[in-house]
């Protein structure tokens, strides 16, 4: 009965590999560090026609240093990564994986969270043979479209000459945030790093205030008077947070604004910076960081097995015989009828009859990993051999599939075995009592 019941058991199975790829990434939001990270590709072991190839990226950061904001930015940031796969044999080209993580409000230097993990999938329409290579992997900011205020107390602006700050101003003024600056000295200018893609220039409208010119990086074309309204009629009232001059053409990139006083004993007043950045189609490359490939991960090769196979079937894997000849009756068939019945497989390696394996080359071997057979008859195995492969197991042996599963089959043989074995075991203890009755009658 103990022997019977050790017999109940699910069979082995391992759905995918961990492929271990490390990177170094520099340029963009990696700033003059150098970003290390380490990403496990998981490689399904079986693909098929007509299923879908699908790999999982998990990322994780390697040691201190991380990505950086470039600037102060809104809510809502990108970061973006893309990683590649290069893809040879009976599929050629690349498959990319994407991730993406949205990040809080920042500011200049402030580490960015980076996505975790990346997803990529191709449908799967021929059988054969594909080798798959990790390749170099870029990371990307796109900033946030909108608008951003600054007040004219923030530290980024920098005041030249002489400027004083009023605070608590009345509130029939309207200005921004109840305060300003105003400087009555000829080119008294205030300074602005910023970017973005355009700007606003907030002051007062109001009569006696002197003209301003407003210059971002070498243009210096904009003049203001803030004595008149934005039709050009003089105003004869005081009104604050004006957007007095404002530009909304500029591309993306760092700029340089000016707001600099032009007359004598006349006030000029800044009241807030308006920021603005376009919702842009291409992340900026100024931002780009490119991740190399530091380490060997190898070359996965994956064989997608047709939709249907059999066990006879002619894409079934190749077995190669390397012990006698081809036309043996042992050997296994090369054009004429099989001599001997079909071979059950064991519970392990690739499913039978599935086609589905998975080999991992790692460059510079001198032997091409290609599974071969012995003599006696039976299924191709798949051999693996890597640095840095993690084999990601659901259960029983590390490597490998299980065989393909008939519905409460295998567990219903097990089942009728064990209660013969029982119904065995409780006849012959019958058969042994009525045995020593009869004895002891005789006596």
């Amino acid at each position: 009965m103990a022997a019977s019941a050790a017999f109940v058991a699910i069979p082995a199975k391992a759905s995918t590999f961990n492929l271990v790829v490390d990177y170094t990434c520099t340029n963009g939001i990696a700033g003059s560090s150098e970003v290390k990270l380490k990403a496990r590709v998981q490689i399904p072991t079986a693909v098929q026609v007509g299923s879908m190839l699908k790999l999982g990226w998990s990322i994780e950061h390697v040691g201190a240093p991380r990505f950086k904001s470039p600037d102060y930015y809104a809510e809502g940031a990108r970061v973006s990564l893309v990683g590649n796969v290069k893809l040879d044999g009976a599929w050629n080209g690349t498959l990319e994986a994407h991730g993406s993580k949205d990040q809080s409000a920042l500011k200049p230097n402030q580490p960015l969270v980076a996505p975790e993990g990346l997803s990529s999938e191709a449908h799967m329409t021929d059988a054969g043979v594909i080798k798959l290579t990790p390749q170099a992997m870029t990371v990307d900011f796109v900033p946030p479209a909108g608008e951003v205020t600054v007040n004219d107390d923030d530290p980024r602006i920098i005041y030249k000459k002489d400027w004083s700050h009023e605070g608590s101003t009345p509130f029939e003024y309207g200005d921004h945030g109840r305060d300003v600056h105003v400087t009555t000295t000829r080119e008294g200018e205030a300074v602005i790093r910023f970017r973005g893609t355009g700007f606003e220039y907030l002051g007062r409208e109001m009569p006696g205030a002197g003209q301003v010119r407003v210059v971002i990086d070498d243009d210096e074309s904009a003049i203001v008077d803030p004595t008149k309204d934005g039709n050009g009629n003089p105003t004869n009232a005081i009104r604050g947070n004006v957007s007095l001059w404002e530009r909304l053409d500029l591309p993306y990139g760092q700029h340089t604004l000016r707001v600099r006083s032009m007359e004598h004993d006349k006030p000029a007043y800044l009241d807030a910076f308006k920021l603005h950045t376009r919702e842009l189609i291409d992340p900026p490359t100024e931002h780009k960081s490119t991740c190399e490939v530091t380490n060997n991960p190898g070359t996965v090769e994956i064989t997608v097995g047709g939709a249907s196979q059999s066990p006879t079937s002619t894409a079934s894997p190749t077995v190669t015989n390397t012990n006698g000849p081809t036309n043996g009756p042992t050997n296994g068939p090369t054009g004429g009828p099989t001599d001997g019945p079909t071979p059950t497989p064991p519970n392990r390696h690739v499913p039978w009859p599935s086609t589905s394996h998975v080999v991992v080359v790692v460059p510079g071997s001198s032997k091409t990993p290609t599974p071969t057979a012995k003599t006696t008859p039976g299924p191709t195995a798949t051999n693996y051999k890597a640095a840095q492969v993690d084999t990601t197991p659901l259960g029983g042996v590390d490597t490998g599939e299980a065989p393909e599963q008939v519905a409460g089959g295998s567990y219903a043989l097990i089942a009728g075995g064990s209660l013969l074995l029982m119904g065995s075991a409780a006849g012959g203890l019958l058969v042994r009592r009525r045995r020593a009755g009869h004895a002891g009658g005789t006596d």
